[in-house]
């Protein structure tokens, strides 16, 4: 069994310095670390000046060898069910680390949830998505790009508070499908929340220009800067 103890990571900002007024928190891909999407941070901070940006680590060693994860991928139903049972349980099980460290990065800089924003990448979107969606008070947003969402149906249920929800994908995402996000867009809107999707032709699993400035200006605009 992996033990995961507290989340940490590197931080950005304020680029304006003093105390932040903003908290966007970025939670990375399969196999990569905190450091992989810090690097978003140089990018935004000049349109969220008063914004700090949190970039945990994931809890637990990559089963690739290399990086870290939010959770395993092994076992899970090999057609990508978007409510595979295995990969929901995997999630419920992490979320409470994730709301920790969202709840005590918040706490310290006495911001309220309705300055927070989560971004995600890859699995860090499935990670944003799930628990975000699942908070009582915040965040304000959440971007996801190349991601999907794991137990949309139970959002019936579950559901917290109503985040404005931003989710971009490439159109050539050999990882995972840009259906991934279809199905994510249609699923949130049946559920009433107000979710934009864009989709970028071309692009593979990854972050490009476009998409950033799309994540910039929604960043910007829920976050009141």
């Amino acid at each position: 069994m992996n033990f995961a103890g507290e989340l940490s990571g590197p931080r950005f900002g304020p680029a304006k310095g003093g105390q932040p007024k903003q908290l966007v928190v970025l939670l990375h891909g399969w196999g990569a670390d905190g450091n992989d999407l810090i690097g978003l941070a140089p990018a935004l901070a000049p349109i969220l000046p008063d914004a700090e940006f949190l970039s945990p680590d994931g809890p637990f060693p990559c089963d690739a060898g290399f990086g870290r994860q939010w959770f395993s991928l092994g076992d899970r139903d090999p057609g990508g069910d978007m409510s595979d049972p295995v990969m929901t349980a995997r999630l419920a099980a992490v979320a409470p680390m994730i709301d920790a460290f969202i709840d005590a990065a918040l706490e310290r800089r006495a911001i309220p949830p309705e300055r927070l924003a989560l971004v995600g990448f890859s699995q860090g979107t499935m990670a944003a998505l799930y628990v975000g969606l699942r908070r009582q008070r915040g965040p304000a947003g959440i971007l996801g790009f190349s991601g999907h969402l794991v137990a949309g149906a139970a959002l019936a249920q579950e559901a917290g508070s109503r985040p404005e929800i931003l989710l971009v994908h490439g159109e050539m995402d050999e990882i995972l499908p840009v259906a991934a996000t279809r199905y994510a867009e249609q699923m949130l809107k049946k559920h009433g929340f107000k979710v934009n999707a864009v989709y970028r032709p071309g692009l593979g699993h990854g972050i490009d220009e476009d998409g950033l400035r799309h994540g910039a200006a929604f960043l910007k605009r829920v976050l009141g800067a």
